[in-house]
């Protein structure tokens, strides 16, 4: 008998990634229009000259920056390779085969994927009729074997936020044995003072973790990094499953530097701003239902018409995001970009 992988990884989803397609402005990823800002391309280009020798495997100047800049303990950090790595290291430190996570769907389509490598069995909650997460569906769906209940907020694909009132009452409901997960890829792009930062539930409950990333805001796609703030247990297992020097050197670097550089950073998040609630305001006076969004992108929940939709923009030169069956998810950029993304939305709903 030849050598034979898991057979259950047959039905593992692909974790799919945005288009790109030469010749068309990329909308498809949630990148930002900007490359690293000026001083981190500097302090990544000054650190090439190391390249021969590991990067430090505890990243420690980086969890020091994170956890004083988080208000937490410095065990309370976990850095990895993106929070897309984190997300799958949480799963392999917090559960056992048949243990169950709770999400909620549709959401981040890595959740579906880590969970059933880590063998444990996923509990998926629809969305809301404003396509937001249904906390208090959610917490109904809790059982003994729940060990992880992950509440993206702002949520991708739909950037729909949960506000402060209802993760209150939520959390107080979830069991003290059971860890939230707040993944917060796009908390830069937040404007709602009712959506809360997860980092003040980190500091004052005991089974709250928060997911962040520098590829979204930060402009580090490319480079993977991004950190874990919660209970110093869940931050150690977290780091006892991490894949040795996965997080370089360019990387680690690169993060600090963006710290360095915040105030600048934040300006150009409040110019994608502007333009989201512009886009969003102008594809709401076409005729499209958008949902509010606090993230770097907007949702059109078309169901049925959104790989129809996805491969009109594309004949007009933009990529976008299709999920079929549900919708399309639109990455906020330049306004030259964005402008054309607009004229492609009017026309499909002129031809149809």
């Amino acid at each position: 008998m030849p050598v034979q992988p898991r057979v259950d990884l047959d039905s593992l989803p692909n974790y799919v990634a945005g288009r790109t397609v030469p010749g068309a402005i990329k909308l498809s990823s949630n990148e930002t229009p900007n490359g690293p800002l000026p001083s981190v391309a500097k302090a990544i280009a000054e650190a090439t000259t190391n390249l021969n020798r590991y990067p430090d495997p505890g990243i420690t100047k980086l969890a020091e920056r994170l956890a004083a800049r988080a208000g937490v303990e410095f065990g309370q950090i976990a850095v990895g390779c993106g929070s897309v790595s984190l997300c799958h290291q949480l799963m392999h430190a917090m559960c056992a085969p048949g243990d169950e996570v709770v999400y909620a769907w549709r959401s981040f389509e890595t959740y579906p994927i880590a969970s059933q490598i880590a063998l444990a069995t996923q509990v998926r909650v629809p969305l809301d009729a404003t396509h937001t997460h249904d906390l208090d569906a959610m917490a109904d769906a809790i059982t003994p074997r729940t060990r992880v209940v992950i509440v993206c907020n702002p949520n991708n694909p739909t950037g729909t936020a949960n506000r402060r009132a209802e993760l209150d009452r939520f959390l107080d409901r979830v069991p003290s044995d059971v860890l939230v997960v707040l993944d917060e890829a796009y908390r830069e792009f937040v404007t709602d003072p009712e959506v809360p930062d997860g980092l003040d539930y980190v500091r004052t409950r005991e089974n709250v973790a928060v997911l962040r990333t520098f590829s979204k805001a930060y402009g580090l796609a490319g480079l993977r990094v991004g950190y874990l703030a919660g209970p110093e247990a869940v931050a150690a297992a977290v780091r006892k499953v991490y894949v040795p020097f996965s997080v370089n050197t360019l990387a680690q670097i690169a993060a600090m530097a963006s710290l360095d550089a915040e105030r600048e950073l934040l300006a150009r998040c409040e110019s994608i701003v502007a333009e989201r609630d512009r886009v969003r305001a102008e594809l709401i006076e076409a005729g499209y239902e958008v949902p509010d969004t606090q993230a770097n992108f907007v949702w059109l929940p078309l169901g049925d018409k959104a790989l129809d939709f996805a491969e009109h923009t594309l004949a007009n030169k933009v990529v976008v995001r299709a999920f079929a069956g549900d919708g399309v998810r639109v990455t906020v950029s330049h306004h030259d970009e964005n402008d054309l993304f607009l004229h492609a939305a009017r026309s499909y709903r002129s031809n149809s």
